[in-house]
């Protein structure tokens, strides 16, 4: 069974090497790894594919960073070929970045079997671009591959057949359990003269915080309080390193006299520095999953979350972009009151073994 696998950008990447190994595992699978390119930076993305043991990709696309609607397009122009000269069984998608739509609308009007990995997350906002993605993935998915209950429960909502549908577990914790070890070899802390449990971590992406000079301008009212207690890293993406300087907030940010600013880190280095973190701040939607297996809070600077298990087992709260609920919840931290989370079912370094079990039949 040839199956032809797509990672697209950095979230796919700690999602495709548990499943390209576990498909190597397996004599009835001939797995090809398709990147599309979508990274920003090609630099990293390299980084990542050595940390990770990625094999190196059978093709690459080359896409390059674009708006949506290019982007999706030239996955779609660059990848059709590629699934005409293969011709494979079936193409598994990760996650909900463009090239998971965009490669899942080629192969299905293909007539190939279309795989989905992380399926039924759902935020119920759509004017996150992920979100659309997401509905739009699993709409034509052929299995749907979930890691949290509610994954379940969304897709019987929108009238999935239970056929189609498989709880397994989830994959960035496969990548993470087998790390975590080689992440305390990270000299970062070191280098940033950091003292473990003494320091928050940061990152912000999402365009409906970074895009606004107001949104933005309240998370540094959060950030400049939390500032005054302990040392705060911020790997700084480049869209919002961009549009600190076009929203006049550079001054401000330079401001905060215990805000490291570096540069995005490689795998192992920011799981080191998010496993030894007293608390992490994120829009980030994988990283509420990966704090959670780390026992490490995450404020979640979001109004919603399409991983809703991280915040009814209390590993993650969700705040938005009210300063005041970020404080508070900083508050919580530094009181000792955060509840110790339970381990979300599957959620046990197993779940590319129960992927490729479904797949194999």
């Amino acid at each position: 069974m040839k199956i032809l696998n797509v990672a697209g950008a950095r979230p796919n990447f700690m999602k495709i090497a548990p499943i390209m190994a576990a498909m190597g595992r397996n004599a009835r699978i001939d797995p090809m790894l398709v990147h599309t390119g979508q990274h920003y930076d090609q630099r990293m993305s390299d980084l990542f594919f050595h940390q990770l043991g990625i094999p190196k990709p059978d093709v690459n696309l080359g896409v390059g960073s674009a708006s949506h609607a290019v982007q999706t397009a030239e996955i779609m122009k660059s990848f059709e070929p590629v699934l005409l000269e293969h011709r494979p069984d079936a193409v598994l998608v990760v996650g909900d970045v463009n090239s998971t739509i965009a490669c899942g609308l080629v192969a299905v009007k293909l007539g190939i079997q279309l795989i989905h990995v992380e399926a039924g997350l759902r935020s119920f906002d759509r004017t996150m671009p992920e979100e659309i993605n997401r509905l739009l993935t699993d709409s034509i998915s052929d299995l749907l591959l979930c890691s949290e209950p509610s994954g379940v429960e969304n897709l019987r909502r929108e009238g999935v057949a239970d056929s189609k549908i498989h709880l397994v577990g989830n994959v960035m914790i496969d990548t993470l359990v087998k790390n975590r070890e080689r992440a305390q070899q990270s000299p970062i802390l070191e280098d940033l003269g950091l003292t473990a449990g003494e320091y928050v971590v940061l990152t912000l992406h999402r365009p409906a915080n970074v895009d606004d000079a107001t949104v933005l301008g309240r998370l540094l009212d959060a950030f400049e309080a939390i500032d005054r207690d302990c040392p705060i890293v911020f790997p700084v993406h480049p869209r919002t390193r961009n549009n600190l300087a076009k929203l006049g907030l550079s001054e401000r940010i330079e401001g905060l006299t215990n805000l490291r600013l570096i540069e995005p880190a490689g795998y192992l280095d920011f799981l080191r520095l998010m496993s030894s973190a007293k608390a992490v701040l994120t829009d980030s939607g994988g990283i509420q999953e990966e704090t959670t297996i780390l026992r490490v809070p995450c404020i979640t600077l979001r109004p919603n979350t399409e991983r809703p298990i991280t915040a009814e087992i209390g590993s993650s709260r969700i705040v938005g972009n009210d300063p005041a609920k970020i404080i508070e919840a900083w508050q919580s931290i530094q009181s000792n009151t955060w509840p110790t989370p339970q381990v979300p079912l599957l959620w046990d370094s197993h779940a590319a073994d129960r992927i490729v079990t479904v797949i194999s039949g």
